[in-house]
């Protein structure tokens, strides 16, 4: 069913909230005016019909005597009082040149315009009003290139805020109806920058760098393509072209949506206080609430990544009072509700969060949050919905291997997982996430060592994520290098205590039988593994030590890419300074030595790696 809006549309009016360039008078056909309101000078509609004066007749039809020169100027004195009167009303009822008493109140269309022009979210309530407004309005003007473009653009927000794939379809095909009546090469970039936001979407980073760079290139200074390349760029892992993107982002386009971008790359990089500081300012100087929503939600993800629940719980509190469609922070407080020991409630917002907001991973957190508690009938309830997910967005051309492969590594189907995570590596998706997923696919698969290079090249990006420390440290463990083992497991439990309801206490676990370092510099120290029944726990020290055997002969792969330029800080304010040159250095130095000792995978492997 379409979304309608919720009144009728107040502009017919086609207009470019999603075009690369400042709003302009639109192209498309100009709008009927409305009929005029005013009357014409022909007296009050109640007043009765004009006739003529009929004769006098009886005591009226004699002459009045003369007035008196009292009356005279009494009838003076009452006319001017009543001409005072009049004048003033006058001057009260119809304001000075005809105009407007004050300026009109924005309705939900223009404020979602509004939004769109300057890179920021639209509430839910007014995405809604502006899909229903174009919708009506392309009926009747099927030939509206910048309208079709405006309407794709809506649906691929719509989709992505509700975790709706059938929308993309929708998307797909309004951009296309807008290619078929103004292609881009004869300036409908609009529609090629919605396909690469689609392309975003639907996981398909490749594509999207391809639609974006296009752009990029026929029209250098439009803002709204960069938006669109820093998703594709961080899709593919390339952190080099990222940087560059966002940077140009924020000479083109400063304030709210320059501050978060630029604080999302630094807390993807591991510059957690440089992100902090830019995430806050932003947050400050947001002013719509769906623009500040956005902004204290990522005040609660980074919190929660520096094992923080308390002040993560909190922030997502205020980003739902601050606009109750802000669904994602319902799965954060979910998160850090769990993290505080409130199982309870964690349960029922987690609930409540995939009932609004189905996304596949929240479905899988919740799952595993009732598999910790031994909740087995609700945990497989949940697994069954993931996989309905799974296929749904599949068939929606939606690609989400990486969820299917952290499920399936860790619930005996760990072949299907390296395939999976071997596909993505196929298509170029080489973020540190598609790293951590593929390593720890193949170490549960039994081949430790291939898995190892992976691990650890998600950990060389910088990001600090205690859930690709714990996969490191759990590695390294089976492959006996007890002293990296030690150390990335401490650094998964000191980074967030809490990650997860299933790995932080195997982390634990892990720990302990590792014990303390020996006394007097590193030696053997090999403690006795022992088995988990836990699906976190390492497979068989046997077949991890066949499958090293057989990797050893593989070439070494080059070293992992160096750190990329930090991109200046957005100027909305003072306080969005350049980072301080004390925190550029690379984060963690317990993995380098670590990570210069294996190496990364080739960086021209194009099928597998």
């Amino acid at each position: 069913m379409d979304v309608m809006p919720p009144q009728d549309p107040e502009s017919r009016q086609p207009s470019e909230p999603f075009g690369p360039t400042e709003p302009s008078v639109p192209s498309g056909p100009a709008v009927p005016s409305e009929p005029s309101t005013s009357f014409e000078p022909s007296g009050h509609p109640l007043d009765p019909p004009h006739q003529p004066h009929a004769p006098a007749e009886g005591a009226t039809a004699l002459p009045p005597p003369a007035p008196t020169l009292r009356t005279t100027l009494r009838r003076a004195a009452l006319g001017a009082v009543a001409a005072g009167v009049l004048v003033a009303g006058a001057l009260v009822a119809v304001p000075d040149g005809g105009r407007d008493a004050g300026p009109r109140t924005p309705g939900p269309v223009e404020r979602a315009e509004a939004a769109a022009t300057a890179g920021s979210p639209a509430s839910l309530s007014d995405l809604t009003a502006l899909i229903g407004d174009r919708q009506k309005w392309v009926k009747s003007h099927p030939a509206d290139a910048p309208s079709w473009a405006a309407l794709g653009a809506a649906y691929v927000e719509w989709g992505r805020r509700s975790a709706d794939t059938a929308y993309y379809g929708r998307a797909e095909d309004a951009l296309k109806r807008s290619l078929a009546a103004e292609p881009g090469e004869r300036g409908n970039t609009r529609a090629w920058v919605g396909l690469a936001a689609l392309a975003n979407a639907r996981h398909d980073f490749l594509a999207a760098k391809r639609w974006g760079e296009t752009v990029k290139a026929r029209q250098p200074g439009a803002w709204s393509v960069y938006p669109v390349l820093i998703d594709a760029y961080e899709g593919l892992g390339d952190r080099t072209a990222a940087t560059a993107a966002t940077e140009k982002f924020g000479e083109l386009r400063k304030g709210v949506p320059a501050l978060g971008r630029t604080a999302d790359l630094y807390r993807g990089q591991g510059w957690r206080e440089d992100a902090l500081a830019l995430a806050r300012e932003a947050a400050d100087l947001a002013t719509a609430p769906a623009e500040k929503a956005g902004a204290l939600h990522r005040l609660g993800e980074l919190a929660w990544e520096r094992g923080e629940p308390e002040e993560a719980l909190a922030q997502f509190d205020a980003a739902l009072r601050t606009d109750p469609g802000s669904h994602a922070s319902q799965a954060g407080r979910a998160r850090a509700l769990a993290a505080l020991e409130r199982p309870d409630e964690a349960l029922a917002a987690y609930q409540k969060a995939v009932a609004t907001l189905p996304r596949p991973q929240d479905v899988l957190e919740l799952a595993e949050l009732y598999e910790s508690l031994e909740l087995d009938g609700d945990a497989r309830t949940q697994y069954a919905k993931l996989a309905d997910l799974l296929a749904s967005a599949q068939a929606a051309g939606v690609d989400e291997s990486l969820v299917a492969a952290r499920h399936a590594a860790d619930h005996g189907e760990a072949e299907k997982a390296v395939e999976l995570m071997r596909g993505q590596w196929a298509k170029r998706h080489r973020s540190a996430a598609v790293c951590d997923a593929l390593g720890w696919a193949l170490h549960r698969a039994g081949r430790s060592q291939e898995g190892l290079r992976y691990a650890r090249r998600a950990l060389d990006t910088g990001v600090r994520n205690a859930s690709y420390a714990y996969h490191l440290g759990v590695i390294e463990r089976e492959l006996g290098e007890y002293g990296p083992a030690r150390r990335h497991l401490e650094e998964a439990l000191r980074t967030n205590p809490d990650f997860s309801p299933l790995a932080a206490p195997a982390a634990r676990e892990a720990l302990d039988a590792l014990g303390e370092p020996a006394p007097g510099g590193p030696g053997d120290g090999s403690p006795s593994p022992s088995p988990s029944s836990s699906p976190y726990a390492s497979p068989s020290p046997v077949a991890s030590a066949a499958a090293s055997a057989s990797a050893s002969a593989e070439a070494r792969p080059e070293p992992s890419p160096s750190g990329t330029r930090r991109p200046p800080a957005p100027t909305a304010s003072v306080s969005a300074a350049a980072p301080a040159a004390g925190r550029a250095a690379a984060p963690a130095g317990s993995r380098t030595a670590a990570s210069g000792a294996a190496g990364a995978p080739a960086a021209n492997a194009s099928t597998s790696p």
